[in-house]
């Protein structure tokens, strides 16, 4: 006998199956997909990421942080992190970096080597308790110190939510500016890993850019993820940064080894073009760049501008409507579901201020309106071929 609990948690297998099997009669079939026609895609492939010294010297972003000179170390993002939480410490005696089990490196071994280096009273085990570890952490950072908390994974924040919302966000604002945390920072690991399923793979970053008072940050490479990092504990409010779990190890690049900090809510042109803006962030980038490889090679004479939106509250809406005021259409893609996804209000922000500069309305490519699936998660991924369909019905309106 099925009962009604066990028919709600098969629901959303059989709605995925149905739409697996309406687009791609096989797995296979994905990678053998017209557009595809044997590229290389994904992070290992990618021409994003700064894996020689030259390029680091040839970034302009870097050369304006007066580091693109400087010596380079070969670092993935789990690595960036760490030492971007080394220079932190370094810097500042107030800091400190706690969380369930971050005190032998953490599950993803982001904080391995810091309780050797700084002592265990200031890298520390918590209770496996999320509201715990942000009601501890705004206490910390209410007092005076620099709080570096760590949530496990990103789907376990919810306990958290009430601490973070009502009373991080709104510490100042209810004060009147006598009080604030300023110096919290809470870390956790986000989006898809390819095998975490419905409690291992969430994006929840949406939930969060609702709320007044909090910064919100998502990184999509290791020289990005230490110098927003150092940006987000440095800055005078309180805020969440996303890591991306899946690039923790795939991407790779000779990342800066002094001390710097990326500018927070302010998007960053990785490639400029003049028919279609894509603007994305995080994992999702690579699917972009992607994408936009396929369309440029399938639409001769077409270039696609890419945005890496990197803050995602405050975001920089500036830049993104500076561009689409030159192209006339925007493609807008992000892991979390459609459904009130964050692409909506970037979407409805570009209709409200480009209506008369759009020459085709606003395309989204987002995760499904379901809980993310295991054997399904690749049809539940706005990857590089939906997002070569969505750019392509952009042109083509």
């Amino acid at each position: 006998m099925v009962t009604p609990l066990a028919c709600q948690h098969r629901a959303p297998a059989r709605q995925i199956a149905r739409l697996a099997k309406r687009l791609y009669s096989s797995a296979a079939e994905i990678n053998s997909f017209e557009p595809v026609r044997g590229m290389d895609l994904g992070v290992a492939h990618s021409k994003l990421l700064l894996r020689s010294v030259a390029s680091v010297q040839a970034s302009s972003e870097l050369q304006s942080l007066g580091v693109a000179d400087s010596d380079t170390k070969k670092m993935n993002m789990c690595q960036a992190i760490n030492d971007a939480m080394r220079h932190a410490l370094s810097a500042d005696n107030t800091s400190v970096v706690f969380g369930e089990d971050v005190a032998f490196g953490g599950v993803f071994r982001c904080s391995v080597g810091l309780a050797d280096e700084f002592g265990r009273e200031r890298i520390f085990n918590t209770p496996l308790t999320e509201q715990g570890i942000a009601g501890f952490a705004i206490g910390m950072a209410a007092m005076g110190h620099t709080a570096i908390a760590e949530i496990q994974f990103a789907d376990y924040i919810f306990p958290a939510f009430d601490q973070i919302v009502n009373e991080a966000a709104k510490y100042r604002y209810r004060s009147g500016n006598q009080f604030n945390v300023g110096g919290l920072t809470i870390r956790t690991p986000c989006s898809a890993v390819g095998h975490g399923a419905l409690y291992h793979s969430q994006s929840p970053e949406a939930f969060f850019a609702h709320v007044p008072g909090l910064k919100v940050i998502m990184p999509r490479s290791p020289i990005q993820a230490k110098g927003l990092l150092l940006a987000a504990i440095r800055d005078p409010n309180p805020t969440i940064f996303f890591e991306p779990k899946i690039l923790y190890r795939s991407a790779v690049e000779q990342v800066p080894v002094d001390d710097y900090m990326l500018p927070l809510s302010k998007a960053e042109i990785l490639k400029p073009g003049k028919d279609v803006t894509v603007v994305g962030y995080g994992s999702q980038i690579y699917a972009l760049e992607n994408a936009i490889q396929m369309i440029e090679r399938d639409m001769p004479g077409v270039t696609c501008e890419l945005i890496d939106l990197r803050t995602i509250l405050p975001y920089d809406a500036e830049t993104v409507i500076n561009s689409v005021n030159k192209t006339g259409r925007l493609v807008v893609a992000h892991e979390a579901p459609r459904t009130q996804g964050f692409a909506a209000e970037l979407a409805a922000e570009i209709q409200e201020r480009c209506f008369l500069r759009l020459e085709s309305p606003v395309q989204r490519v987002c995760g499904l309106f379901v809980p993310h699936p295991l054997v399904f998660e690749r049809f539940y991924m706005p990857c590089a071929v939906r997002t070569y369909e969505a750019i392509k019905n952009s042109l083509s309106y």
